[in-house]
């Protein structure tokens, strides 16, 4: 996919043919803009950013373009020679966000002007040179001044620009305890803090990570198209432990056959104009009672429908409602791990900005409701608020999941994520952990809920919630509060020349651990969506402190070793099914990858070296 070029060597092609070429189209190179011209002049008369210029006396650089992308005429060209850059604190104008705040922005020559944020997915390299995405493109500095690591000066003003553009304060002690506290110095500056033993050293990895885009191990069984008549497709995908899995779209839902391979289709489908009289835009689907029960909230009402899969009809309307008073969810989840593979399951998870609750399809005093009586006077029947609380203020909830014992993990909006008991009813945080600076929208736990993942656009954070308490017994942070003993985070991050390739919806969706239900066994990959890629990192390797990525590193170690199955269009999700559909000789169970048209499932071999198939 053109990673040659960006990680193994940098053979610069001439700026002159290739630059006209890729920016005027009619070979003519353009003069500097008018707005350039005026710029210079302020500058030299010291009217504009008179005192928030950072440029370090050796910034001499030279700005490179990559061109042609993932085609075999992927290059790196000469943007602009011997030019040089700076960190300007700048108006909303020259990199976006609210009107009443500044920015820290980088300027490289003439060409680049960005804030500095996250989405630049800037990336330094031992040969004095940084990567990053700028403008819609792929570009590098090659620091020029010899005798320095210009580059590690560099990153660490782009680190300081970074905090104080995601946090508003300064980066310094003051601006750190701030943000982190004490209890949290390991997030803050991870080579000050204790060591994070915490994280396990893998003995033997089970599936070693090509730092190649193309996965080497993984060999695609089934592919078929969605039948849909949805021209938006299918958006959701709801994987089966048991005998079947389903992809949902507005128009209805299709059942797919679980295999030792993969999934493979079945041709039956539900269609909801047959259900609910209408199609429906359903957010989320949910399997439960022995995934015989498919739970579906809807965008167009409050509530959500219970469709019998069996019948293909729906069989109950609930409502959500607390003391009297119609209330929302914005997202639901099962019980636990493994809730949805109990045959008498009525108990689920709900989420709102500032509810935390487990909602009872029985009524207040355990009795299953009369579905019959309620569908015949055409009235939604009412669900028992069994659990929960209703906070005030200031949690802002986005996300949430559950462990296997039913601990809840709960991502928000401020990048903060909270573990709940279910012994505290979920009415206080057993551990918090702070926010980097993003939001997160996507948690998931392990199933002895021993590590946490969470999703941000641009990278997915991971998180050992394992402590020792003062009895020297070690627990995890939804049985005691940690304090001080958290250990430091770990990033894991797309090159930024894959962030470029996945398209122009390149955020990370929806991680997650590989799929287990069963106490005694490990989850051994995350997988995430970006873009046109389904991205996979080995969890051994995550959690290896000797991991070649993590050499040399500074503040938060970051991984960039992971695989890439690339998809034609967008995915809308791609999970592992069941650790037991895993086959013998297999180091995890099958991939499954949805698009809004096609669904593709790939087998995973711990042969070393082996080829993919076709895909």
């Amino acid at each position: 996919m053109g990673s040659a070029h960006s990680q193994d060597d940098l053979k610069i092609y001439e700026s002159d043919e290739e630059e006209e070429e890729l920016v005027d189209g009619d070979r003519r190179l353009k003069s500097p803009s008018s707005l350039d011209e005026v710029e210079s002049k302020l500058r030299a008369l010291k009217l504009k950013y008179p005192s928030t210029e950072q440029a370090p006396p050796n910034s001499s650089v030279d700005l490179l373009r990559y061109i042609n992308g993932n085609t075999p005429k992927a290059k790196w060209v000469a943007a602009e020679n011997s030019t040089s850059y700076c960190f300007v604190k700048s108006s909303p104008e020259d990199g976006g966000g609210d009107s009443e705040k500044e920015w820290w922005v980088l300027k490289v020559g003439s060409k680049i002007r960005e804030k500095v944020s996250n989405e630049m997915r800037l990336k330094a390299y031992k040969d004095q040179r940084v990567e990053f995405v700028a403008n819609g493109g792929y570009w590098a500095l090659r620091f020029t001044s010899r005798g320095e690591d210009l580059t590690t000066a560099f990153v660490s003003s782009f680190n300081s620009c970074l905090f104080e553009n995601n946090h508003g304060v300064e980066l310094n002690e003051a601006g750190l305890a701030s943000i982190f506290e004490e209890d949290f110095i390991g997030w803050a500056n991870p080579e000050a803090a204790d060591d994070d033993s915490m994280w396990e050293e893998a003995d033997d990895i089970l599936l070693k990570s090509p730092q190649s885009a193309t996965p080497l191990d993984l060999t695609k069984a089934f592919e078929e198209a969605a039948t849909t008549r949805s021209e938006e497709g299918i958006h959701s995908l709801a994987l089966g432990a048991l005998d079947h899995s389903f992809l949902v779209g507005d128009s209805g839902i299709q059942v797919f056959k679980n295999m030792r391979q993969g999934v493979h289709g079945t041709g039956v489908s539900v269609n909801f104009e047959a259900a609910y009289g209408s199609a429906r835009k359903n957010k989320k689907a949910l399997l439960m009672r022995a995934e015989t029960n498919l739970l579906l909230m809807s965008q167009q009402a409050p509530g959500i429908h219970q469709l019998d899969i069996e019948t293909g009809k729906v069989i109950s309307e609930w409502k959500f409602e607390k003391d009297g008073v119609d209330i929302s969810m914005s997202d639901i989840t099962n019980d636990g791990k493994a809730a949805q593979l109990d045959p008498s399951g009525s108990t689920f998870l709900g989420l709102d900005k500032n509810r935390l609750c487990r909602w009872d399809m029985r009524d207040p005093y355990g009795r299953v409701q009369d579905l019959a009586t309620a569908t015949a006077n055409n009235a939604p029947i009412v669900l028992t608020w069994a659990q929960g609380h209703q906070f005030s203020r200031g949690t802002r909830f986005s996300c949430f999941a559950a462990t296997g014992d039913g601990s809840i993990v709960a991502g928000s909006f401020d990048g903060q994520i909270r573990l709940y008991s279910e012994s505290s009813a979920f009415r206080r945080a057993m551990t918090a952990f702070p926010g980097l600076g993003a939001p997160v929208t996507h948690v998931d736990a392990t199933y002895d809920g021993k590590w946490i993942v969470g999703t941000t656009d641009t990278y997915l954070i991971v998180i050992s919630t394992l402590f020792t308490d003062k009895a020297g017994k070690t627990k995890t942070g939804f049985e005691g509060s940690m304090g001080n003993k958290m250990a430091a985070p770990r990033l894991l991050k797309l090159t930024p020349l894959h962030a470029h390739l996945a398209g122009s919806n390149n955020k990370f969706r929806n991680a997650q651990f590989s799929w287990v239900t069963e106490d005694g066994k490990e989850e051994r990959h995350v997988v995430a969506t970006v873009g046109k890629f389904s991205v996979i990192w080995n969890f051994q390797q995550v959690k290896d402190g000797s991991h070649e990525c993590y050499h040399e590193q500074e503040g938060l170690k970051k991984c960039y070793c992971y695989k890439i199955v690339p998809r034609n269009e967008s995915i809308v999700d791609s999970r592992f099914m069941n650790d037991n559909s895993a086959v013998s000789g297999s180091p995890e169970a099958p991939l499954v990858i949805a698009t809004p048209m096609k669904v593709s499932s790939f087998s995973l071999s711990s042969k070393r070296g082996r080829k993919q198939a076709s895909a």
